[in-house]
């Protein structure tokens, strides 16, 4: 179990953002999953799928897979006919995960080369953060995120951005007033309009 503050943190922040993910889930209706999201590729239950994929993804990883391990068992639909209780159960697992490391500073291969799981479960919970307002916005929930993760967001998010955003992945930065709030800046520099 990891016992340094620092890796307390990053589980507390982990926590949330997915609690905040559960949440919102909770208020998609049955007529609500072929909703279109702010991310113009995915409806709500492929954004919904991602999203418990990173989970997946995280469990796997940190649990001792490699990426070639995993390979292509996470494509495709991962949420059979109840994706609320998938999305539970692969949140659970990836914490359990996290919960048996002794520490959280040991590292993990990603895509763009070794990572520590601090920074890994603050790119999953970032990831997780940014389409939780995506989701609300779909199905008319509360878009309010919790203003305690928007900083730490806005610092994992920041190496990928690019003014003219990035093709199939982020739309343009949108321009927002100095005053703009964090959520809005955050929101904005990732295409999205608060």
């Amino acid at each position: 179990m990891p016992t340094s503050d620092a890796d307390r943190d990053v589980l507390e922040r982990f926590d949330a953002a997915v609690a905040g993910f559960q949440r919102t889930l909770g208020a998609v209706g049955a007529d609500m999953w072929s909703a279109p999201t702010p991310c113009t590729e995915w409806d709500v239950r492929a954004l919904t799928n991602h999203v418990c994929g990173e989970q997946r993804w995280l469990a796997a990883l940190v649990g001792g897979q490699s990426m070639a391990q995993v390979g292509s068992s996470l494509d495709g639909d991962l949420l059979g006919d109840d994706p609320v209780a998938t999305y539970a159960r692969a949140a659970a697992d990836a914490r359990a995960v996290l919960e048996a490391l002794p520490s959280l500073s040991v590292t993990v291969e990603l895509s763009g080369g070794p990572t520590s799981v601090q920074r890994y479960c603050d790119e999953v919970g970032a990831d997780t953060l940014i389409h939780t307002w995506d989701l609300a916005r779909a199905v008319g929930a509360d878009e309010r995120l919790p203003a305690d993760l928007l900083g730490v967001a806005a610092t994992v998010v920041e190496p990928w951005l690019k003014p003219e955003g990035i093709p199939g992945v982020l739309a343009a930065r949108i321009d927002v007033p100095d005053d703009a709030d964090a959520q809005t800046r955050l929101l904005a520099a990732l295409g999205r309009r608060a």
